[in-house]
């Protein structure tokens, strides 16, 4: 696995901590496993996942559920970064 730089550096995970291991977990089958390491993951593999059919196939509201998406994985990504940070400080 690659290391943080942010951890290294600064002593404090990034928001993208664990994501690598989350996708190594979820090649291993460990699905709940996988969430908890990383809650934004299946979130994320969603909205790429509906960039890559929406680059062969335009949809109508492509753009509003393209925003929509983003905005969902932000919020879930920030959220659970807080949610550990104050959990570390506990």
């Amino acid at each position: 696995m690659i290391p943080c730089l942010n951890k290294k550096i600064f002593g404090y995970e990034c928001m993208g901590c664990g994501i690598q291991r989350s996708i190594a977990l979820i090649l291993e089958g460990k699905l709940i496993d996988a969430f908890f390491m990383y809650p934004a993951i299946y979130t994320l593999l969603g909205f790429f996942g509906f960039l890559i059919v929406n680059s062969f196939k335009n949809f109508k509201n492509s753009n509003k559920i393209i925003f929509i998406l983003a905005i969902s994985n932000v919020i879930i990504i920030v959220g659970s970064y807080l949610i550990k940070l104050y959990l570390n400080k506990i």
